[in-house]
């Protein structure tokens, strides 16, 4: 198993978000105990390390030596009774793998490395399973002949030093107090088969909710995310919906049916060029599914609503940001009404590009590295926030726990990276020098941005109880009525397909939107693939 997959763990957090601040990135957690807490480095992410063995005490060493990995060995397990009190550079061995979950909470680790190699799948699944209840995140170290290989066991995780690629420390977003939104709950999730949806669903999973159904239109995605989580995908039960949210009265019947309390709308269409080219069924995926995913929720008296955005949304100049933009309004609009009848908390995310996530840049980066062919870049100066899929779908979960209604929630993703700079630091980590790395330059297509923002210009950003989390709130006045008048022109001219009638609605329902003229590159723009994923 790859030492960065991001599978079978929920990312994230052990700490409450409204207790102190961690040196590190201002994370809260309460002060460990006195008599048991291991002396903290004033940075990186606390780590448990799984396996007390000749890998992982080899890994505990060599992340002592190597820093820039952001990760930082508080303590081991291990199930053999003769290690139990041992110390590995300071950190002791606690307790034994059983015991998982518990010290996780207990010591506050954000990350849980497993360093015990030719763990059985299942086994697999049930330690990551026992982090996410306590809301680490999972790291792996790669088979024991891979790591016999290499000199240092530690550098098989260089991999996962995504610091350097996101120019800032990862961020340790979700808190133990997710478990109160989601334990006991029926809980939807909407494009489950999708890169983030997939991930969420085996977040919520670790937190116990009465049930998880799993929302695609996609069957093959469905089958192929079931038998991830449970290790088998029998196909017979009603966890899995196969559904098109463009359809209303099967969403309305979904909702009768299964009366979700918790929401997670993850399922959208996301590739910018595509939808420049077809923004009719950007307005029929990414507009009209949310408005039939939020009528729905309303009627049937949904908790919490959370809508999937993109900081595309803000002061948007392409189909995708507009329609997303879109999205979010039609979420405000109807929280105002939820929060007066005191019906559900309903709140959107925007998320930076997502590394790992399906079709990303690291996908496509890693692929064109791999064929020995040049690598595909917009522009040399053009800049992109990213964030990892941890970050991503801690940012949903803490946001849905977080929300009051009607907010829209970014996490604080630092400067914004230069691509040229992520493309020649990848590659520094898989050993190859600058200089045998080609770039083309193939020029911003429509509706590209240089560079993007978090927040619209008019757009006030608000702290919130987690220190790297903001929010901005919808203007006042405005509210569903009125936003139905334009929204049913365009939804008309959607399912004519009547596109240049669709830019022209888009337009008049968002005032400033535009598609701007693309910047030109330094040489001659060729077609060439690059990934638009948020």
């Amino acid at each position: 198993m790859s030492p960065h997959s991001t599978s079978a763990r929920p990312h994230t957090a052990g700490e409450g978000a409204n207790q102190g601040e961690s040196a590190q990135d201002g994370l809260p957690g309460a002060p460990l105990p006195a008599s048991r807490a291991p002396a903290a480095p004033p940075t990186g992410l606390r780590t448990l390390v799984v396996g007390a063995g000749a890998a992982g005490t080899a890994l505990v060493r060599d992340l002592g030596r190597a820093p820039e990995f952001g990760l930082v060995p508080i303590g081991l397990l291990d199930d053999d009774p003769a290690k139990a009190g041992r110390s590995v550079d300071s950190a002791p061995v606690l307790g034994t793998l059983a015991e998982l979950t518990g010290l996780a909470v207990e010591y506050r680790a954000q990350v849980v490395a497993l360093a015990i190699p030719g763990l059985a799948p299942q086994r697999v699944r049930a330690l990551a399973t026992a982090a996410a209840a306590a809301g680490a995140a999972v790291r792996y170290l790669p088979s024991f002949l891979a790591a016999l290989r290499r000199e240092v066991v530690g550098s098989d995780m260089r991999s996962l030093d995504v610091n350097r690629l996101i120019g800032r420390h990862e961020v340790h977003v979700v808190s133990a107090d997710v478990r109160d939104v989601i334990e006991g709950r029926r809980v939807l999730v909407t494009g489950a088969g999708g890169s983030i949806g997939s991930e969420l669903c085996r977040q919520v999973q670790a937190f116990n909710p009465s049930a998880l159904y799993m929302l695609d239109h996609d069957e093959s995605n469905l089958h192929r995310l079931q038998l991830d989580i449970w290790g088998e995908a029998l196909l017979t039960d009603e966890s899995l919906v196969i559904a098109d949210i463009r359809d209303r009265p099967r969403i309305q019947q979904i909702f009768r049916d299964l009366e979700p309390e918790v929401v997670f709308h993850a399922a959208a269409h996301k590739h910018l060029p595509l939808l420049e080219r077809h923004p009719s069924e950007a307005v029929k995926s990414n507009v009209l599914g949310t408005d039939h995913l939020v009528e729905a929720a309303l009627a049937t008296g949904v908790e919490r609503f959370v809508l999937i955005s993109t900081d595309k949304a803000a002061d948007p100049t392409s189909v995708l940001g507009a329609s997303k933009r879109l999205a979010e309004l039609i979420v405000q609009a109807n929280a105002r009404d939820a929060r007066n009848l005191g019906t559900g908390a309903f709140s959107a995310v925007r998320f930076g590009n997502v590394l790992g996530s399906r079709g990303s840049l690291l996908s496509v980066l890693a692929e064109q590295l791999r064929s020995g062919g040049p690598v595909t870049v917009t522009h040399p100066d053009v800049t992109r926030f990213f964030m990892t899929i941890e970050e991503a779908v801690g940012l949903v979960l803490e946001s849905g726990r977080m929300a009051r209604g009607g907010e829209v929630f970014v996490l604080d993703m630092g400067e914004p990276v230069r691509i040229v700079d992520l493309v020649h630091n990848f590659a520094e980590q898989v050993q190859l020098a600058r200089d045998e790395v080609e770039i083309r330059y193939t020029g911003l297509r429509a509706g590209e941005k240089l560079n993007e923002a978090l927040f619209s210009e008019g757009e006030e950003r608000q702290p919130t109880a987690h220190a790297r989390i903001y929010a901005t709130l919808a203007e006042s006045g405005s509210g569903p009525e009125d936003l139905a008048g334009g929204l049913t022109g365009l939804y008309e001219a959607a399912a004519v397909n009547s596109d240049d009638e669709v830019r022209r609605r888009l337009a008049e329902l968002l005032p400033g939107y535009r598609t701007p003229d693309p910047v030109p590159a330094p040489v001659p723009a060729l077609s060439a693939p690059y990934p638009d994923g948020f």
